[in-house]
């Protein structure tokens, strides 16, 4: 009976400190963004490309789109994901990084991972497919 009353004070314990913080998250938003490559988002063309589409009625804060140098193309919404209820656009600032500047946080477009803090978590990213010079990016 003790061994049972300790690995149950243990199992409660262990769910108790693994629940960690309650994130706010970047809302999960249906759209479909379609658009051509050469004619619309000529930037991604080339490695390292960026392309910024600032419609908010796609996703939470718009699009951000990258061409990676292995030659694929990757889109995050520009909400921020530090205080994403505030609805921060992060901004590009060069090479492979975006900004959001009213926390500072940096992120790293290759993967949409944090690249600076106080980012811990990574920006929201969508699928991405090419037919031709047409790019789609749905959620």
């Amino acid at each position: 009976m003790n061994k049972l009353v300790k690995g149950i004070t243990v199992l409660i314990c262990i769910t108790v400190f693994s629940c960690g913080k309650n994130y706010d998250q970047i809302p999960d938003l249906p759209f479909s963004f379609q658009a051509s490559i050469n004619n619309q988002l000529p930037r991604l063309n080339a490695a390292g490309g960026v392309e910024v589409v600032s419609n908010n009625a796609i996703g939470v804060a718009g699009l951000i789109l990258y061409k990676t140098n292995s030659g694929r193309i990757v889109a995050y919404d520009r909400c921020s994901s530090v205080n994403p209820s505030q609805k921060n656009k992060v901004e590009y600032v060069g090479g492979n990084l975006v900004e959001d500047k009213v926390s500072g946080a940096y992120f790293d477009l290759n993967d949409g991972s944090p690249a600076g803090a106080p980012a811990e978590r990574p920006l929201r990213n969508y699928s991405v497919t090419i037919n031709g010079d047409i790019i789609m990016v749905i959620n």
